[in-house]
């Protein structure tokens, strides 16, 4: 048995409904590497079944404990069932683009099972009309429990079912065979439970006493004007920050990642991750722009980070902290939008360096799990998504993969797409994933928020081709001081 972090359970806890706390992906494969060019579903089973040893999620449930009185615990599933996990449907005719973002966004819709191993997967055939990919290509749409896995972990679970060359042998069997647990009582909970709310107190002081330096740097940096708070404030109220429904809508571009390197040059110390909030923040500007809803003050993002040491890397759960940056959407002028958000991002980053990313992460242990749990159902059933302001408007979450190509049963990884939870208060996410030359920003919605994805698509398209041009021939404008970070002047009215 293993128990279940604060951060961890509060995906638990957020689970409704209307908002199943899941992650994932859209890989899409070639089955021409494979062996006689082609993969049946019966391979993509076997394949998958010689590799469940090699990631923990795989066969691990939940346990909860009653009343949630404490977190709940991961144990060995003893009816574990590999066909229950893994599906198969096929797109009708003409099997294009359109269709297949529909049917993810079904699936992504539904919530899992909780009392079995918190993963799905489903292939998809029949993809023969879609521009740029090959005849005969299938999807794997994949569902894991963000209680389970964040973005890093779950690069760990997409490896295990991966190989680097098309005609890799299967895994060695474990050392140690695989066994299930038997479920722990209702006295052996309640005994950990009493254990563990007498430890509690030491853990809240040993977090209080780890933040008191960070708190410390945190107050010199301001004063030296090295850090700002300008920006430490609610984000605009929008159409993504209220109450979400049960149907998603997903969609998604991509990018080659050359180009967007080669956009980064263009703001001295910019990153990857700063030019794809560039994207974002573009895309939004204009999606809003054509609704006639842009707000006057930035939309903000909030952007995981991890603090998954090397040590930690295949282990289950969360090992994330987060830094909210501002997208820049009041600005107009593309370059001038990226030197805001790299401004931000520095700022951000400075603050959560400050107090230490990993001891922001650990704060999530503090609350107590009943009262956790308590206040996500009556955030929910009181509907205060749409009474209160956010921290932040969306979720803009970066998941570096390989840069050589992969495969599953011998069929090669040609594209990926991430998708992720939404909840009340928060209803659009982008997961940005990069495989070998190119990077995917897809989105997921609340459909009623964004009932036209393939616009909101193209928006996101059109945002990186006016930054590219304009990388390309501008002049980049003088980045905001440091100390003062403040946003330029040129705003769209």
């Amino acid at each position: 048995m293993q128990q279940l972090s604060g951060q961890d359970a509060s995906f638990v806890y957020l689970e409704t409904p209307n908002t199943p706390m899941h992650i994932g992906s859209v890989a899409i494969y070639d089955p021409s590497t494979a062996p006689g060019g082609k993969v049946r579903f019966k391979d993509i089973l076997r394949h998958i079944e010689a590799r469940l040893h090699l990631a923990r999620p795989f066969r691990q449930k939940l346990v909860r404990v009653p009343g949630n009185l404490d977190h709940p615990y991961w144990i060995e599933d003893e009816n574990f069932d590999i066909e229950f996990h893994v599906r198969h449907i096929a797109l009708p005719e003409p099997g294009d683009w359109r269709q297949l973002c529909i049917q993810v966004a079904r699936l992504h819709s539904r919530p899992m099972d909780m009392s079995k191993p918190l993963w799905e997967f489903t292939v998809v055939e029949g993809l023969d009309n879609i521009e740029g990919l090959p005849a005969g290509c299938f999807a794997l749409v994949s569902k894991v429990h963000h209680a389970a896995i964040d973005g890093m972990s779950g690069v760990d679970m997409t490896s295990a079912i991966h190989s680097l060359e098309a005609d890799a042998p299967p895994p060695a069997p474990p050392a140690t065979p695989w066994k299930p647990e038997r479920a722990p009582g209702l006295g052996e909970l309640l005994v950990r439970t009493q254990l563990n709310n007498i430890a509690q107190p030491f853990a809240w002081m040993k977090t209080v006493a780890e933040s008191v330096p960070g708190l410390a740097r945190l107050g010199q940096g301001w004063s030296r004007r090295e850090l700002s708070f300008e920006n430490v404030k609610p984000a605009p109220r929008t159409r993504f920050n209220g109450k979400t429904g049960p149907h998603r809508s997903f969609e998604g571009a991509l990018f080659d990642l050359n180009d967007v390197r080669a956009v980064r040059t263009a703001a001295p110390g910019a990153t990857v991750n700063d030019v794809m909030l560039t994207v974002v923040g573009g895309a939004l500007r204009k999606y809003l722009d054509a609704k006639g809803e842009v707000p006057k003050e930035t939309m903000t993002a909030m952007a995981p980070i991890s603090v998954r040491a090397e040590g930690e890397k295949g282990s289950m759960g969360n090992l994330v902290s987060a830094m909210v940056v501002g997208l820049g959407t009041h600005i107009e002028d593309p370059l001038e939008r990226l030197a805001y958000v790299h401004g931000e991002a520095e700022n951000s980053k400075a603050m959560t360096n400050a107090v230490g990313a990993r001891t922001l992460a650990e704060y999530s242990k503090l609350l107590p799990s009943a009262l956790a749990g308590l206040g996500a159902r009556l955030y929910t059933q009181l509907g205060l998504a749409d009474r209160m302001s956010q921290p932040f408007n969306c979720v803009v979450t970066n998941v570096p993969g390989p840069r050589v190509p992969i495969y599953m049963g011998g069929a090669r990884m040609v594209v990926q797409y991430g998708t992720g939870p939404i909840f009340d208060g928060m209803g659009l996410i982008h997961p940005v994933y990069s495989y070998g030359d190119k990077i995917a920003v897809s989105f997921v919605a609340d459909r009623d928020v964004v009932p036209d994805p393939a616009f909101y698509a193209q928006c996101l398209a059109d945002s990186f081709a006016e930054l590219k041009a304009a990388a390309a021939t501008g002049a980049m404008p003088a980045a905001p001081p440091k100390k003062t970070r403040r946003a330029p002047k040129k705003a769209a009215a």
